[in-house]
């Protein structure tokens, strides 16, 4: 359904300020002829009163070109731009109503001048740049004198000139102020979907890479037994599928929202993943401090990722040491100058851990590869709430 500007209900808060801000600016110039004609009632001779109608007229006509050039200021903020270009015929109008004010009688003169002085006042209060407000406000200074030809006059159109600049002005910052804000909030929420993005394909990355190592270890496992007619194929077949299932169960969970990371879980399904591929395994990790459960099976998953792609390990141990975790495999693959040491995966793990007080580094031998990873006994740093979405959607990367 189409929003009409009448149909209050159906506008969200920003658009509600700005058309109270815009209403109001039109009301007050729309109000003030009005408000200037009831004051020069009492003034005006009983021989000037169709005079003083004719004038009071005009002055509603000129608000017709005055309320264009206004939404034109409007527009415009809060950027200094140039004088709008209805400007120009608006100011030329003016020009004439003041030329043709002096040759009416004073009283009705009076009336004439203030009608046109409100007008220019609402219409171009708006206007941003010094230069602008300094012509803008000698004009309303000045102006005054032409109806009244006393000093008062003059500080009369100073200072309520000057009230009009200003109320005009704060109304504009007022909107622009609740747009920023506005703008904030949807860059905020757009930046939450995309940070629950990336950090649902980190698990998906996790929990699907894991699996379909699994997956992979097991059938070259089965096609290698079903080769040499092992009778023992079948059940590494069976232990694929069942791989194959958990994958998809650990998917669904996932997509649901369900899926946390559990300390003894991600131990077991890494020794069996390890044991699945000739590799034994030593856990000596008892003393880990129960907050620093979930940290330590982030980087237990993405270290046994790594060494089932990029290893030949026979052997794997995990310790918990001087409040320091240690992932160990021998034979790793030879280091890559060209290529970052600790990689893409475990670079953003580091990344994911620094909030929290942990500190990743590796270390690279001919014989061994170590993932050493410093988690204080004080246990994780508090991470503010307005980080937490973005520190769960730094989740691991890839490979190393």
């Amino acid at each position: 359904m189409s929003t009409r500007w009448w149909r209050w209900a159906d506008r969200d808060e920003v658009s509600r300020v700005d058309a109270y801000t815009r209403q109001s600016l039109y009301l007050l110039l729309w109000g003030s002829p009005l408000f200037l004609a009831l004051q020069a009632l009492a003034r005006i001779p009983e021989d000037q009163t169709e005079l003083a109608l004719a004038v009071f007229v005009a002055g509603l006509v000129v608000c017709v070109p005055a309320t264009l050039v206004l939404r034109d200021v409007m527009e415009a903020h809060p950027q200094a731009a140039p004088l709008p270009r209805r400007a120009l015929p608006f100011l030329a109008m003016l020009a004439v109503g003041y030329v043709a004010a002096l040759w009416l009688p004073t009283e009705t003169r009076g009336l004439a001048v203030m009608l046109l002085w409100s007008s220019l006042a609402w219409s171009l209060a708006g206007l941003r740049g010094r230069v602008a407000t300094g012509v803008l406000l000698a004009v309303l200074t000045v102006t005054p004198a032409l109806a009244a030809r006393e000093p008062i006059s003059v500080l009369l159109g100073l200072g309520v000139g000057g009230f009009f600049i200003f109320t005009v002005r704060v109304s504009l910052w007022l909107l622009a102020v609740v747009r920023e804000l506005d703008e904030a909030r949807r860059t905020r929420a757009a930046l939450a979907v995309a940070e629950e993005r990336l950090r649902f394909s980190r698990d998906v990355h996790d929990v699907l890479g894991r699996q379909l190592s699994v997956i992979g270890v097991q059938a070259e496992l089965a096609a290698t037994l079903a080769e040499r007619g092992d009778p023992g194929a079948a059940a590494r077949m069976l232990e694929v599928r069942a791989a194959a299932h958990e994958a998809l169960r650990e998917a669904r969970e996932l997509a649901r929202g369900y899926r946390g990371t559990d300390w003894a879980q991600e131990l077991e399904g890494a020794r069996s993943l390890l044991r699945s591929a000739g590799t034994e395994v030593e856990l000596a990790v008892d003393d880990l401090p129960p907050a620093w459960h979930e940290p330590a099976a982030w980087v237990v998953r993405e270290a046994v990722t790594n060494i089932l792609r990029h290893s030949a390990a026979t052997r794997v141990e995990v310790r918990y040491r001087d409040e320091e975790l240690h992932v160990v495999n021998d034979r790793p693959v030879p280091a890559d100058p060209s290529r970052t040491p600790a990689g893409s995966g475990l670079r953003s793990l580091a990344e994911r851990l620094a909030p929290l007080g942990a500190a990743l580094r590796t270390q690279h031998t001919a014989d061994l590869f170590t993932v050493v990873t410093a988690l204080p006994g004080t246990g994780p740093a508090a991470v503010p709430a307005e980080r937490a979405s973005l520190l769960d959607a730094t989740g691991t990367g890839h490979t190393r």
